[in-house]
């Protein structure tokens, strides 16, 4: 019998091509083994005195080594709404935080019921910034959510270490803590602000679907590192943490970096607290890049760059092309993308609309001195 005819070869746009290693390549996890969900929390607090009177910065929280900010995979453990019961404030109106249970919801019964998704990862955040941070964004039980004020953070619990390896043990035991300091849960300091899921890569490895949440403290919180996930800390503005990165003294994943090219549109704490407001109903946009490697480098292209393409085919498919990066570029217009240089040196082109009412990094390209 004659062998069966060679699938056709599938192009994209511009005439990419698939890299090789789809869904069925060895290592690569099948379609019923979905990327692990975790929530990440990302704090921004005054600068204090700043150059022009009247005016602080942002500064968003970076860890040394390979930078990352706390970060926590749910679980069913993580996410029942016995979670809320350590004395739940008065929910705000339904505008400004759509997911959050009634009042009362947490009582009886419901303690074994799964709570929203935008709720449970937000407790999954705060949770692993106390267990990795040493950070506790919990509000005194029974007080009202102050969603027009930046929140702040509480001064770590006395026996800081004993509460850290009981919550590594077992989740749960971070409600007690909330209990045993009457507090709950700062669900309504936490914005919803991205998420992104990992790429597909030849060969698997392990994935995420990670929810990003900025937070804005009236001050900066006292970090006590647990030498184990986060060993450093220092609080930088977006500039100096791109500089940081750069000069390789941190190290960013793509899409860390593409939100701290974002945080530099907000020129103050303030704006940036108002924006996260203003925009609360819209939820997050929820990428999944496409990998696209050229002779020279990679790309990671976004939702409305004009070579994503929303098929399962490209998007379970590295795309290759003989051209160079300089090539491709020069060959597009409608961009969305991430230009991945080396290691430590990343480009961003943005020429499309936002969406959701949100904002998008302005274009930033190194200079030819640094490739």
């Amino acid at each position: 019998a004659a062998p069966p005819a060679a699938e056709p070869e599938q192009l994209a746009p511009g005439g990419l091509r698939r890299a090789g290693g789809g869904l069925d390549a060895p290592g690569v996890p099948p379609p019923g083994r979905p990327p692990r969900t975790s929530g990440c929390c990302c704090c921004s607090a005054p600068r204090g005195k700043a150059s022009c009177p009247g005016r602080t910065s942002s500064r968003a929280a970076c860890w040394t080594r390979r930078t990352a900010r706390p970060t926590g995979c749910a679980s069913s453990s993580r996410t029942r709404a016995a979670a809320l019961r350590p004395g739940p404030p008065a929910p705000p109106p339904p505008s400004a935080f759509p997911g959050l249970p009634a009042a009362g919801a947490a009582d009886g019964d419901a303690s074994g019921a799964a709570l929203p998704d935008d709720v449970a990862f937000r407790i999954c955040a705060i949770r692993e910034a106390f267990e990795e941070a040493g950070v506790l964004l919990l509000r005194p039980r029974g007080s009202r959510p102050s969603a027009p004020e930046p929140g702040r953070a509480l001064a770590p619990p006395p026996g800081l270490a004993a509460w850290r390896a009981r919550v590594r043990r077992d989740p749960r035991h971070f409600l007690r803590l909330c209990a045993h300091l009457d507090c709950t849960p700062d669900v309504w300091a936490l914005h919803d602000w991205s998420a992104w899921l990992t790429p597909f890569v030849v060969g698997g490895g392990r994935r995420f679907d990670t929810a990003f949440f900025l937070c804005c403290l009236r001050e900066p919180p006292p970090v006590l590192p647990d030498q184990a996930e986060v060993v450093g800390y220092q609080w930088s503005s977006p500039p100096e943490a791109t500089e940081s990165f750069i000069s390789e003294e941190i190290w960013l994943a793509p899409p860390q970096f593409y939100e701290i090219r974002r945080l530099q549109n907000f020129a103050s704490l303030s704006d940036l607290h108002k924006f996260c407001l203003d925009r609360a109903i819209e939820g997050p946009e929820r990428w999944l890049p496409i990998t696209c490697l050229t002779a020279d480098g990679r790309l990671q292209l976004l939702p409305g760059d004009e070579l994503y393409l929303e098929d399962s085919y490209f998007l379970e498919n590295p795309l290759s092309t003989e051209k160079k990066t300089e090539e491709v570029m020069k060959e597009g217009k409608k961009f969305h993308r991430i230009v991945i240089h080396s290691p430590h040196v990343y480009s961003i082109h943005v020429t499309v609309q936002s969406k959701c009412k949100h904002v998008y990094p302005k274009n930033y390209v190194v200079s030819k001195s640094r490739l």
